[in-house]
């Protein structure tokens, strides 16, 4: 961290080494332009949401894409997704530029990145037997990968945090690689 700057403040939070190196990181180097900011650590699949200083918000656990790996499928973003192989279900690492928005149904969702159809969104429960409120409320991230690459997270946290936080104003989603080194 560069001289005279402090850690993010996860406050009571647990946070892996990994996501706190990356939230000192953010605040030290300034790289979230003053704007809001999120950390996806889709290794423990959760999200932390920061103030534009670094005070975390709050945290929450989070689905994300099926397949595990760093990168978008070429040309997934113009599929149906019924015609998205399990292979091509990524959630994609990177630094994203996010802005609220709505989806083809209208439904308010946090744009991740729009030119893939990546989103961070309410935990989607249309077919029941994917559990995917069930699997939010397990202690393992191990049943956190289902979807086609969107991130879902509980409805209220959506609601509260991501809502509150990035509504009128951008921010930026930071979303840590799995697969990849970091660096």
């Amino acid at each position: 961290m560069a001289e005279g700057s402090r850690p993010a403040d996860f406050g009571s939070e647990s946070a892996s080494r990994r996501t706190r190196d990356m939230a000192d990181w953010v605040v030290s180097s300034r790289d979230n332009l003053n704007m809001p900011f999120a950390i996806v650590d889709k290794v423990n699949a959760k999200v932390y949401v920061f103030s534009v200083d670094g005070r975390l918000h709050g945290a929450a656990p989070a689905l994300l894409g099926l397949a595990h790996g760093d990168y978008v499928a070429p040309g997934v973003g113009n599929m149906r997704m019924s015609h998205i192989s399990p292979a091509g279900r990524t959630t994609p690492a990177g630094r994203f530029v996010a802005t609220m928005g709505r989806n083809s149904r209208g439904k308010e969702i946090l744009w991740v990145n729009y030119e893939n159809a990546i989103s961070m969104h309410p935990v989607v429960t249309g077919r029941p037997e994917e559990r995917r409120a069930q699997r939010l409320d397990t202690p393992s991230p191990l049943d956190n990968r289902i979807s086609y690459g969107c991130i879902n997270v509980p409805g209220i946290f959506f609601k509260n945090l991501i809502q509150r936080t990035f509504l009128g104003q951008a921010g930026i989603v930071y979303v840590l690689p799995e697969t990849r080194h970091v660096g």
